[in-house]
């Protein structure tokens, strides 16, 4: 079967899944708070639908790696819902901190119903994650539920570590490359990570194998978020959705500004004489491309590619099973195509 068409076959299940747990878990005295969420997850309100509600990548990933590792993936609806959970918690937090006013094309939850209601919503999100982990206990077994749940508490606190260092860097002018990867580590692929062993574990996969998908979802992630600073200079906005104007404007301190601060003197001293005009991103995205910053983020995002490829063949070895998971990958991967 195709991945299109196991990608079919799951996200019913999924989205059903996660309306459940929301209607079960918000108190129906209080059909405000409920709606909060599900406009934030895009089943209500102006603009929802399909494009509103995003990929579901995550909870897929979890599915995919669970059939992976020889398991039924409907054992691991319930892991999957959970992460679904946590990263949108996560986003509506993520919005407030970075005053992001827009998530998906629409106005975000804390911009229509302030900051502190918005909190409150990431806070039952966040709940509502660990309530529908709990429903391991009927598709796997007690110890592996138990086992979830440290897995998914351990993700935690790396991805509001990784929300720490993004928001301290904000301030600080004399980071390194090496300070880039504990960050994007914690905000981008310790998730990903969790997913990928979230579903060999409920496979049953033992310690060593789950290691080895853990890693996969991990390596992953720093790919995708490499590439994703790549797409953020040079991308095609008209692709992406994205301008390329944004992250230098907004001063974001991703990958190639990182690269181009240490190799380059002269874009070191225009970036520390502070904000960059629209009408400068031209001249500032050839001083990355002379300081060879394209070049290094591109290839430092194959060569992860790469380390992910080979950490999924160490979990899974030549097994056709992974085919689809592969190919999720792959297609998370080329989006510079």
């Amino acid at each position: 079967m195709s991945l299109d068409n196991v990608i079919q076959e799951m996200l019913p299940e999924i989205e059903a899944g996660l309306k459940q747990v929301v209607t079960d878990g918000c108190n129906p005295e209080y059909p405000e708070l409920r709606g909060m969420l599900a406009y934030h997850l895009g089943w209500e309100g102006e603009g929802s639908g399909r494009e509103a509600q995003g990929k579901r990548i995550r909870p897929v990933l979890t599915l995919l790696s669970t059939q992976a590792a020889d398991g039924d993936w409907h054992n691991a609806l319930p892991a999957a819902i959970a992460v679904e959970l946590l990263h949108n918690f996560s986003l509506i937090h993520d919005d407030i901190q970075d005053h992001s006013e827009v998530r998906r094309g629409r106005p975000t939850v804390w911009v229509k119903w302030g900051v502190a209601q918005a909190i409150n919503a990431g806070d039952v999100m966040f709940t509502l994650a660990f309530r529908a982990l709990h429903g391991l206990v009927k598709t796997t077994s007690s110890e592996i539920a138990l086992e979830a749940h440290r897995i998914l508490q351990d993700v935690c606190l790396r991805l509001t570590e990784g929300q720490y260092l993004d928001l301290a860097y904000e301030t600080r002018h004399d980071l390194s490359l090496q300070d880039y990867w504990p960050m994007i580590a914690g905000k981008t692929s310790a998730l990903l990570g969790g997913c990928a062993e979230l579903g060999a574990l409920i496979a049953g996969a033992d310690e060593k194998r789950r290691r080895a998908f853990s890693q996969f979802g991990v390596k992953l992630g720093l790919a995708f978020q490499v590439l994703d600073d790549w797409l953020g200079i040079w991308g095609d906005a008209a692709l992406t959705g994205k301008s390329t104007e944004s992250d230098l404007v907004s001063g974001k301190k991703s990958l190639p500004v990182l690269y181009a601060l240490e190799k380059d003197h002269t874009f070191a001293r225009r970036w520390q004489q502070g904000e960059i005009r629209p009408s400068e991103v031209s001249e500032i995205v050839a001083m990355l491309d002379s300081a060879g910053a394209q070049e290094f983020t591109l290839s430092t995002a194959e060569q992860l590619t790469l380390e992910a490829k080979q950490a999924l063949k160490d979990a899974v070895g030549e097994d056709c099973k992974a085919a689809c998971l592969e190919e999720l990958a792959e297609r998370l991967l080329a989006r510079r195509r």
